[in-house]
């Protein structure tokens, strides 16, 4: 289920960030995180861009009121959301790295396909 994951953070302080990749991720098409950061961030990134295949005003509001760039909505309802017209979920995937030198943490991407 997503969303139940704490990541070590606050609510507000996981919401923040949890909007700031999403963010980041529709920006570049794909960011480096560890392997549970990124199993939130695609399970939020999927809702904004199954929200962003319906282009009305009302979902532009519930998409302007997740990310946090108004460029990157933008982006989203008129070049990302587009190329998955045809498709029923799966936008992105999640590939694993390995750990991370300092504290060994699982890395991943996660990209847009």
């Amino acid at each position: 289920m997503p969303g139940t994951r704490k990541l070590g953070r606050t609510t507000a302080h996981r919401t923040a960030m949890l909007r700031a990749m999403v963010t980041f991720l529709f920006e570049n098409g794909k960011i480096e995180t560890t392997v549970t950061r990124a199993k939130e961030v695609s399970s939020m990134a999927e809702k904004m861009i199954t929200i962003a295949k319906t282009n009305d005003l009302h979902n532009k509001r519930m998409a302007m009121s997740f990310i946090t760039n108004e460029d990157v909505v933008y982006k989203l309802f008129n070049e990302i959301a587009p190329k998955y017209a045809d498709r029923n979920g799966g936008y992105t995937r999640i590939t694993k790295l390995g750990p991370r030198r300092g504290d060994a943490a699982e890395m991943a991407i996660i990209e847009l396909i």
